[in-house]
């Protein structure tokens, strides 16, 4: 005889960015998937995105509707109201920003959409600040992590000395994103006028560091325990430096430097610590992503959902800290041609929704 039907669990709005699933994507259609997945919420999918070619925006069923913000640089006021534009037809219950620089305007108007019962897991200012590229190095110092030597350069004058202090190979690094190792110095002020056009000054030159690449995902509860941690090893790298591939690895040293970042911070919400072993078993810090990694649905294969343990942060729900999850589990990113009509796109460049 069949058993009647449990309760039907209530529909979460979730308004999610960073839509750009390119050849160095956003981790914003993997985290969609991951809540999707969860047997823990019903979903109703938001997206936000910042451009019209967000490919996210167009993936069947993934999205119940998409808007468009105003970029970061518009500031906090213009993306507040357009949040409760956005607000006042959705309902929105969480927000989970997922670009580096749309982090502080997000963070600072946080008090004001909890106000108006729009829930988000974030870092501080002062978190956000302490890891940021350019205070790296002092911030490795104060916490005891290794971290590889840098400079701030500013004008291609600069580089002449930040060579000689750092040596070649050279890692050059935009302000946000994008990263070039130079070998020459022509190599290196060719990055330095690329980077510095499109993410501003300055740009970091930092030490060449080899060796093996690691990728670890974390989340943080803000008070100094690690929720989950969940490393990766690239299998294939794009010449953007983005993993292709990877596999989840067991390593205690791995999962021990990521919660020791966690204690010493304090940090709340999703985390990426970029990892360079190197072949004297060393471990360098090369950058700390303040969110989710774009290969992010992988910790949700190997048995720790972390968008769906944020989402319980979110809402104010227990979270127990996640020790166990599937080694030797992979991704393997691909392309394909999604199809949609040209009337979508047109509704979202001239109405900025879909």
């Amino acid at each position: 005889m069949p058993q009647p039907a449990g309760p039907a669990r209530p529909v979460l709005t979730v308004a999610i960015t960073g839509l750009n699933a390119v050849d160095s994507p956003g981790p914003g259609v993997a985290v969609a998937r991951a809540l999707q997945e969860s047997p823990d919420f019903e979903v109703r999918l938001i997206g936000l995105s910042y451009e019209t070619l967000e490919p996210g925006i167009y993936l069947p069923g993934l999205f119940a509707h998409t808007y468009q913000l105003p970029y970061p640089s518009a500031g906090t006021a213009a993306l507040l109201a357009r949040l409760e534009e956005i607000h006042a037809r959705e309902q929105l219950q969480v927000i989970i920003p997922n670009f580096d620089a749309e982090l502080y305007n997000f963070i600072k108007v946080a008090p004001q959409l909890r106000a108006r019962g729009i829930a988000t897991v974030l870092p501080s200012l002062a978190q956000l600040e302490a890891r940021d590229k350019l205070n790296l190095a002092a911030f490795g110092a104060q916490h005891g992590l290794q971290v590889p030597a840098d400079c701030r350069v500013h004008h291609l004058g600069e580089l002449p000395a930040a060579s000689r202090e750092l040596g070649w190979p050279l890692v050059l690094k935009g302000r946000f994103y994008d990263a070039v190792v130079a070998h020459t110095q022509p190599q290196a002020e060719q990055a330095f006028l690329q980077l510095s056009a499109r993410w501003g000054v300055p740009v970091i030159a930092q030490q060449f560091v080899t060796g093996q690449e690691i990728n670890v995902a974390g989340l943080g509860d803000g008070r100094g325990q690690a929720l989950s941690v969940v490393p990766m090893r690239k299998l294939y790298i794009t010449d953007k430096g983005k993993a292709w591939a990877g596999i989840t690895i067991q390593d205690e040293a791995l999962l021990a430097l990521a919660r020791r970042f966690v204690a010493a911070t304090q940090w709340r919400g999703g985390f990426e610590l970029e990892i360079m072993r190197t072949a004297a078993g060393e471990l360098f810090i090369m950058e700390i992503n303040p969110r989710f990694p774009a290969w992010i649905y992988l910790t949700a294969a190997a048995g720790q959902n972390q968008p769906a343990a944020l989402l319980r942060l979110a809402l104010g729900q227990s979270v127990e800290p996640m020790t166990e999850y599937a080694v030797g589990k992979m991704f393997i990113r691909y392309a394909w041609d999604l199809i949609t009509d040209h009337t979508e796109f047109q509704q979202m460049a001239a109405n900025g929704e879909l």
